[in-house]
């Protein structure tokens, strides 16, 4: 009976309330709680992981090279590490704002952390519809914003120059444009009008057979001397395609696959700010009810 409560009623009735209130009870889901952190932890881990190896690649390329040029837009987001930089940093703070948000019941760090998914979301979703639906467009705009800059740039950072070769090997192309292998042409170490003994080649990563099965070696010379070829011939050599229309005819073959992996992603994303939302509001009710 001690947990009946007296107050009077109308015309001055005792009336027993029933149903105490029960202070200990939380409008807030442990579940939802902590599923966020979770998650968001293991992000915080990753964006600091990424943080600090972008960290190192740029200050030992800055000691080995001397100098590290920023002059332009395109200087930034095309320079590696300070790209892994920018997105560990990101991450980290979107990531640490979830994780606290959600620890400590803080609605202005939770409407931040929604905010920031849902802006990544749409940008996300803007980038899959040029690419999907205007293809061609987005082949014109890189090629024309970007072909230049990446092939100019090849010798001057060993991180894109290793990304280039990489991305050559491994989807067969040479070049970036529908020029092909010509868009070498416009570096200066392998221009043809260059004093260098690379002129008129291409990358080593450009061959069809650069690495010998004998020996286990990269014969990094294969790509001498082919832009003075015709297409036909330098094609026994090495690959002649530009890599920018290759890797969206792979996208085409694959198609389905990389929908599939972009709707689980879109979808996780959603999932995520909804819990978000779902917490923010369950922290206002339960704000709403102690001030009542």
């Amino acid at each position: 009976m001690s947990n009946y409560r007296h107050h009077s009623g109308y015309c001055g009735i005792e009336v027993r309330d029933m149903h105490p209130r029960i202070h200990n009870f939380t409008y807030v889901s442990s579940c939802v709680k902590y599923m966020i952190f979770m998650l968001n932890f293991i992000f915080w881990l990753f964006g600091g992981l990424l943080l600090g190896i972008g960290m190192y690649a740029f200050m030992d390329k800055w000691h080995s090279t001397g100098w590290v040029r920023l002059e332009t837009f395109y200087d930034v987001i095309l320079n590696i590490s300070l790209v892994m930089v920018i997105a560990g940093v990101v991450v980290f703070v979107v990531s640490f704002a979830g994780c606290l948000g959600a620890l400590r019941e803080n609605t202005c760090l939770l409407k931040f952390y929604s905010m920031c998914l849902l802006l990544f979301f749409l940008l996300e979703m803007a980038i899959a519809i040029m690419g999907f639906v205007f293809p061609q467009n987005m082949n014109s705009f890189l090629e024309d914003k970007f072909t230049d800059k990446i092939i100019h740039s090849y010798r001057d950072d060993p991180d894109l120059q290793n990304l280039i070769d990489f991305a050559q090997q491994e989807f067969k192309c040479c070049g970036l444009s529908n020029a092909g292998y010509q868009d070498w042409s416009k570096n200066e170490y392998f221009n043809c009008s260059s004093p260098s003994v690379e002129k008129c080649g291409v990358p080593y990563s450009c061959c069809i057979n650069a690495t010998d099965i004998s020996s286990g070696l990269v014969n990094i010379m294969c790509g001498y001397g082919v832009q003075e070829h015709s297409v036909a011939a330098a094609g026994k050599r090495i690959w002649t395609n530009g890599c920018i229309e290759t890797v969206r005819l792979w996208a085409e073959r694959h198609l389905y696959t990389i929908a599939g992996v972009a709707l689980s992603i879109a979808l996780i994303q959603l999932f995520v700010i909804y819990l978000a939302k779902t917490l923010e509001g369950q922290i206002e009710l339960q704000k709403s009810r102690w001030a009542a």
